[in-house]
């Protein structure tokens, strides 16, 4: 039986000028993250073709340890008040494992 989880996959679009900023705090927010109970992984990667374009991976043992990642410090500190206003928009879209495989 394969390992349960819940994926989270993130989409940015940064405003221009922005971009670097954010990948730095981005770099921060992976260390807070990946240093959670329920946290299993979390990556980011900039588009080739348009370095505007951000795709965050995160990984949790289940949905409790999603809703857990949303209440920590972190996430205010660098994600709401530093982040998100160096945005043009996001999205957010959430996973559960489906196979066996």
């Amino acid at each position: 039986m394969a390992e349960t989880f819940f994926q989270v996959v993130v989409r940015y679009t940064v405003k221009a000028g922005e971009v670097s900023t954010v990948m730095a705090l981005l770099g921060e927010m992976a260390v807070a993250t990946r240093a959670e109970a329920g946290n299993m992984a979390y990556d980011f990667y900039q588009g080739v073709e348009d370095p505007t374009q951000i795709v965050i991976l995160e990984r949790y043992t289940d949905a409790a340890g999603f809703a857990a990642h949303r209440e920590y410090e972190h996430i205010e500190r660098i994600g709401a008040l530093q982040i998100i206003p160096r945005l043009a928009s996001r999205s957010i879209q959430t996973f559960e494992n489906a196979s066996d495989a």
